[in-house]
């Protein structure tokens, strides 16, 4: 016969007293222990490296590389030179993933127009975003070093192309804590298609488990299991969570193993959760005026990304520290034309109105919004009637757009500039390592400072070459 829980709390207490009895300095280690998994525990609140500009990111990631040619980076010269060869010495050294270096040039398939005080030119694709280009700072020069999509989105969200190492949102869950108890500090939102790179995008990679991020679902359930089962009362659940947590602590006591405080922490968040997170995804308390602005609306599948949109908020709202939206569908080997006009026409308002909604709550101010893929699409065309393409557009990690907004980004300037086909950067090329040490920057962060060690190695997210934050993005 099975013991009853009484009986093992009290089995529990008796080991505890026999194994505590007389040994003072062992009761006081335990006792720290037990405060410190309670109030200084891995996921509390952190002091930043210096004051910080942003106290949390809402990163808007958007699968598969969109074309920048299409949607940001206007070239005139493309719509000349269309069906020529681009010059041998424009392509000299390059690698594709799919077509030849001499394939034909593609001109822009969209009209571009210039918006707001700061000139800024979009797409006809942005008729939304284009009404707050003077709250964003655009970035037309990045580069990236990967070309194929899993090593390449890995490289973006880990710093590596190689799976097992810590997403940003786990270094900033490790780096600065949590701003809240009761949700996780790192949060992932994911709607529109698969992502290559799988759940290595939000692992804590060598870093405790607690760091991990946790996928939420947009609608139902934020997470599968969380609602109490039928019949199965409060009190019973904690008093079972209670005995559970003995059993762990008393492991974490003999062993100390740093992911059996791991455990400890999420059978807690998980029982808190129980309570916020259903709340979360409730949009009847938001008014019809909101999720119009979004274009939100929890039963409809294809309002997936806006959705997400309005969730990342609610999320900042209760204080989680990073928020990753993943939208794919981004990936246009063919047809280029008409993915990015049907992906513009899921994404563009919900983007534009989650910069609104920040602003009008008074969370822009320290909430970074980042905007971008993987890499970007080539100035030439793909074509193959053997894979059925055509109009399509290659991986182009050389030259893309990344857009930023809030959290102490200088709004409504435009940063970098490529050659007149779009194809290398020819005046201010800022790396993806260069990005991800702005967004530490931003949030109080030395990114040489921020390492962990493992294997004998201190890492960091930006890796071991020199890199630095944008600084011209930073408003002063």
């Amino acid at each position: 016969m099975s013991p009853t829980l009484s009986e093992l709390q009290k089995t529990l207490d008796r080991r505890h007293f026999l194994s505590n009895c007389g040994v003072g300095i062992g009761q006081l280690a335990l006792a720290s222990l037990m405060a410190n998994s309670t109030t200084a525990g891995p996921t509390n609140a952190k002091p930043p490296h210096f004051a910080p500009k942003a106290k949390r990111v809402i990163y808007l990631f958007m699968v598969g590389a969109p074309s920048q040619l299409e949607l940001f980076d206007h070239k005139p010269k493309l719509a000349e030179l269309e069906g020529q060869p681009i010059p041998p010495s424009v392509i000299e050294g390059q690698r594709y993933a799919f077509i030849q270096p001499d394939a034909a040039v593609l001109g822009p398939r969209f009209q571009f127009a210039k918006h707001g005080e700061s000139g800024a030119e979009l797409s006809e694709m942005l008729p939304h975003l284009a009404t707050v280009v003077d709250r964003i700072a655009f970035v037309k020069s990045v580069h990236t070093d990967l070309f194929n999509h899993a090593p390449a989105q890995l490289f973006v969200n880990t710093g590596s192309g190689i799976p097992g190492r810590p997403a940003m949102g786990s270094w900033l869950s490790y780096g600065l804590g949590s701003e809240t108890e009761n949700l996780p500090a790192f949060v992932v939102l994911k709607g529109g298609g698969t992502v290559s790179g799988g759940a290595a995008l939000w692992s804590n990679g060598f870093l405790p488990g607690v760091h991990a991020g946790v996928p939420f679902r947009s609608q139902g359930d934020p997470i599968l299991h969380i609602s109490t089962p039928n019949g199965y009362d409060r009190k019973a659940q904690r008093d079972t969570l209670d005995l559970v947590g003995k059993l762990n602590q008393t492991q974490l006591d003999a062993v100390g193993d740093p992911e059996i405080r791991t455990r400890i922490n999420a059978y807690e968040m998980a029982f808190r959760m129980q309570t916020e997170a259903p709340d979360l995804v409730d949009f009847t308390q938001e008014t019809q005026a909101t999720l119009n602005e979004y274009g939100a609306n929890p039963t409809d599948g294809k309002a997936a990304y806006a959705n997400n949109c309005l969730l990342a908020r609610r999320l900042v709202e209760r204080g989680v520290r990073f928020v990753q939206v993943y939208h794919g569908g981004w990936d246009h080997h063919s047809n280029v034309e008409g993915g990015v006009r049907r992906q513009a026409q899921q994404t563009d308002q919900a983007s534009a109105a989650l910069i609104r909604d920040l602003d009008r709550r008074g969370l822009l101010e320290d909430t970074l919004v980042v905007w971008g893929g993987e890499f970007g699409r080539t100035p030439m065309v793909e074509a193959s009637a053997a894979l059925g393409r055509k109009q399509g557009r290659d991986h182009h990690p050389q030259a893309f757009t990344m857009w930023f907004a809030g959290g102490g980004v200088k709004p409504g300037i435009t940063i970098g500039r490529t050659d007149e086909l779009g194809f290398h950067p020819v005046e201010r090329p800022v790396h993806m390592h260069d990005v991800q040490a702005t967004i530490l920057q931003l949030l109080g962060l030395n990114h040489e400072n921020l390492t962990f060690r493992s294997r004998g190695l201190d890492f960091r997210l930006t890796g071991v070459e020199k890199h630095h934050p944008v600084s011209e993005l930073i408003d002063r």
